[in-house]
């Protein structure tokens, strides 16, 4: 069991400081001075930076679709859906900033990140794309290309949460009343694009 909880410790210091600082920025030597152990320490669980981001990635992948599962679990149909995952985005960002900073990361960071990440999160972008094909063949949602529908939100929700510095060049102070006022401009944005009827 402490075994477990040692790797463990390990992600969660590596989540936070590759999350917010970055990958590169990121020394074993630091991370291994943030959790009190050797570098060493890191290395027996993890032999390489490279496997502990893979390792990462994996975890958060995980967590990060067990948090959108659970949204979608309790929601609606139709446009509800869509809410319910927006409005999960955003609670993580206000819970736990350090994994969609990852996301964010992975992505920066190109392949072999990336793929990763991609590959771990391709069930869920293959509902999302037969949800919302299914949503506009019924004429609830205006016609697009869904996986192009769900990039674009993808980077919409996860810049407007994760971009703190562009949001600050914008005059966009992060706080939690910023963080509800961009989610709520973003379901507008969003309703008003997809949902036939709306104006």
């Amino acid at each position: 069991m402490e075994a477990r909880s040692t790797a463990d410790r390990i992600l969660d210091a590596a989540l936070v400081s590759f999350g917010s600082r970055g990958y590169e920025a990121t020394s074993l030597d630091a991370l291994a001075e943030v959790l009190g152990v050797r570098k060493q320490s890191i290395l027996y669980w993890y032999p390489s930076k490279e496997v502990l981001l893979e390792a990462l990635i994996d975890r958060s992948a995980g967590d990060l679709a067990e948090a959108l599962e659970s949204a979608l679990a309790g929601a609606g149909d139709g446009w509800d859906r869509v809410e319910a995952v927006v409005r999960s985005v955003f609670r993580l960002a206000a819970r736990r900033p350090e994994l969609l900073g990852l996301v964010r990361e992975a992505g920066r960071l190109g392949p072999p990140a990336a793929t990763r990440l991609t590959v771990a999160l391709e069930p869920l972008v293959e509902r999302a794309s037969a949800f919302l094909e299914a949503e506009m063949d019924a004429g609830h949602m205006r016609r697009h290309e869904p996986r192009l529908l769900l990039l674009a939100i993808y980077s919409t929700v996860v810049g407007m949460v994760t971009e703190v510095e562009v949001l600050r060049a914008l005059g966009e102070e992060p706080s939690a009343k910023s963080l509800v006022r961009r989610r709520q401009e973003i379901l507008r944005l969003l309703r008003s694009a997809l949902v036939v009827g709306e104006p």
